[in-house]
């Protein structure tokens, strides 16, 4: 009788762990991938991609010669069809604005300097769950993160023997355990 309820607590485990696993599996990549990101966020900008790009002018003009054609006119030159809005920040310069770009050009150099701002595909989408920037995401984000315990502690069930949790598993728990410890510790330290 007790055997048989322990098979039956063994095989609800195993299937909990497996469909679990199964179910989260996407939020799990998502989850990694976001955190990889942001572990290097000094390294990189894990949500844009910045283009830049120089420009030279074929010839020179004056912020007194601008209008809407000529404005046109430059944005071709850097594959902008439409502009927001521009601005003479000084006599000799035009800033023009773009959706998620700008185009700074200096007339007495004959140089524009264009910036463009693009969403780095995947992470960002990634990023905004892991933030939690969506409204009512964090009420996700919590039964995630206690379904990752349930996963966790499942699996440490799914093995018997001297490969199971009484084995080998439990110095590998224990060897799993000092890493953060030891981190923990020399932080103190340090």
């Amino acid at each position: 009788m007790k055997s048989e309820f322990l098979k039956k607590v063994r095989r609800l485990n195993i299937a909990t762990h497996r469909d679990l696993g199964y179910f989260f599996s996407t939020l799990i990549i998502i989850y990694c991938l976001s955190g990889l990101a942001l572990n290097h966020v000094n390294d990189w900008n894990p949500d844009f991609i910045i283009q830049k790009e120089i420009i030279s002018l074929d010839k020179t003009y004056a912020a007194s010669t601008l209008n809407n054609d000529l404005i046109n006119e430059f944005g071709k030159l850097v594959g902008e069809t439409k502009f927001k809005v521009y601005d003479t920040p000084t006599n000799d310069k035009v800033k023009i604005y773009y959706d998620n770009a700008s185009l700074l050009i200096d007339f007495s150099t004959r140089e524009g300097f264009y910036e463009k701002i693009i969403r780095r595909p995947i992470f960002y989408e990634s990023n905004l769950l892991h933030r939690n920037s969506i409204s009512g995401w964090k009420w996700v984000s919590d039964i995630f993160a206690i379904m990752l315990i349930l996963i966790s502690v499942t699996g440490l069930f799914i093995l018997k023997g001297k490969k199971g949790i009484t084995g080998r598993g439990k110095w590998l728990i224990g060897a799993g355990a000092m890493l953060p410890i030891i981190v923990l510790i020399l932080a103190e330290l340090l």
